[in-house]
């Protein structure tokens, strides 16, 4: 789900996964105050000296996981020892247990929906969509809008990187020697791929952290559905008459979907089935759903590799691969899983998760939400996002807790779902197609229209405070 060379990059955060309303105020940082002491500055040099190296990932090319990852072990090797010596021995060992459930709660359900999409790539379903569209032959100004439409429709379920990332190269394929078309076909996908994954549960790992918290229920995000459709409709429309007119003249080698694709669809759509089923009617987590899923992938996939021998024993060939049978191990796709961007999760989890431990999230909390007021201080999480990146932004807010109305969580998730857009390195989706597209998709490219994104934001809040006011009265 998350490929991106940096936190940004990848689809891809962290989480407060409770499985309770109050996990939060039960944790045992509570008792614990470390923000005027050495330990406690300690941890904040850390944590930003590791993510200085996440944000510098791309020139040194050392995995965005790793300092994340080695910061987290030494923060709390640290808070271990100092709360040992203050008479606390058990309270950072209590504190890590809990991250680390929330964690592999989050790990679970992301592993499976990371193998659904993986098999249906070497099915060749995207494929054979990037094929569908050549084969229709139509105009740069069509693609431009149907990439971008195809993109919020399809974000929502396959995550808002990977559905970046598959329309990306329908673009190269169809544009190939037209770079202004590429650079503002891009632009489009990346605020399309954003803000449609702001009104789904899978669309973003942030949607997903504040579901499976309880905050937020599945239909309750469909919510956001038109402020999420202005988020990508403004700017859209205020590039629209920058692209090119005229005709791609690229070659369809009509590619088509292997055996099982269709099948393989349609257990995706019974897992997310699954996955809301056990959360909203059972009241269990909903990686248990997923992981109920992922079982009944790999009975499939066992089933077709069973056919695909007797098939090749009988000397028929696969269409999806002439010439031979394909054979298919739902193994294989557990294997190709993001495990940077999981192991990456790992570490912000911990790290905020120490910050927390030692209080500075409170303290934040009270000047942040306290003294500017929950909608500023939301739509300033979006703004900050494009710099920060949105999966620490809302591990910090989850942490924090703030005693907000409905509304205002959903304007939060709005918000830290599609500020990202503002930049081109403010997203998973931008900083991976900016490696796919390199050259043509650039950072100041996309910065030229980050005013006609800024407006799309800005239209999106302003839609959402007004359609959805009844939500934004405490206790609703």
């Amino acid at each position: 789900m998350h490929i991106a060379p940096r936190a940004s990059a990848g689809i891809l955060a962290a989480v407060l996964l409770a499985t309770a309303p109050s996990a939060w105020a039960a944790a045992p940082a509570a008792s614990v105050d470390l923000t005027g002491h050495w330990a406690g500055y300690t941890a904040i040099v850390v944590f930003v000296l590791a993510y200085i190296m996440v944000v510098l990932e791309e020139f040194t090319h050392l995995r965005k996981s790793q300092p994340v990852m080695l910061a987290a072990g030494a923060i709390w090797a640290l808070l271990a020892a100092v709360t040992t010596r203050a008479g606390m021995p058990e309270a950072a060992h209590a504190a890590v247990g809990t991250y680390l459930l929330e964690y592999a709660e989050l790990l679970l359900f992301l592993l499976a929906a990371m193998t659904y999409v993986n098999a249906m790539s070497e099915r060749n379903v995207f494929e054979a969509l990037r094929s569908w569209l050549l084969r229709h032959r139509l105009g740069y100004r069509a693609l431009y809008w149907i990439t971008g439409a195809l993109a919020f429709v399809l974000s929502p379920v396959l995550d808002n990187l990977t559905t970046a990332l598959v329309l990306c190269a329908v673009l190269m394929s169809v544009g190939a020697g037209n770079a202004r078309f590429i650079s503002l076909g891009c632009i489009s996908i990346v605020v399309a791929a954003n803000a449609g994954g702001a009104f789904s549960p899978f669309g973003d790992i942030t949607t997903l952290m504040v579901w499976q918290k309880g905050l937020v229920t599945f239909t309750e995000f469909f919510d956001l559905f038109l402020p999420s459709l202005v988020n990508w409709v403004v700017p859209a429309l205020l590039m629209y008459f920058a692209v090119p007119k005229g005709s791609p003249t690229s070659e369809d080698a009509g590619v088509g979907m292997k055996r099982g694709a269709i099948p393989i669809i349609a257990l995706f759509v019974v897992t997310i089935l699954l996955a809301v089923s056990f959360h909203s009617a059972l009241g269990l987590p909903p990686f248990l759903g997923m992981m109920t899923g992922l079982a009944l992938l790999k009975l499939y996939g066992w089933r077709l590799q069973a056919s695909n021998r007797q098939l090749a024993l009988a000397g028929f060939e696969d269409e999806g691969a002439p010439g031979e049978i394909d054979s298919f191990d739902s193994y294989e796709q557990v294997a190709r899983a993001e495990w940077d961007t999981l192991l990456f999760f790992f570490g912000v989890i911990m790290c905020v998760g120490a910050l927390g431990f030692c209080g500075y999230l409170a303290v934040a909390s009270h000047h942040f939400y306290g003294v500017l007021g929950p909608t500023t201080a939301n739509v300033l999480v979006g703004l900050m996002s494009a710099v920060l990146d949105n999966i620490p932004m809302m591990v910090a807010v989850l942490q924090m807790n703030p005693d907000m109305s409905h509304g205002q969580w959903l304007l939060v998730t709005l918000t830290a779902g599609v500020g990202g857009s503002l930049l081109s390195v403010g997203s998973a989706a931008g900083v991976a197609l900016m490696g796919q597209a390199r050259g043509q998709y650039t950072f100041f490219g996309h910065l030229k229209w980050t005013w006609a994104i800024a407006l799309g934001y800005a239209a999106s809040v302003l839609v959402h405070l007004w359609i959805n006011a009844p939500l934004f009265a405490i206790g609703q």
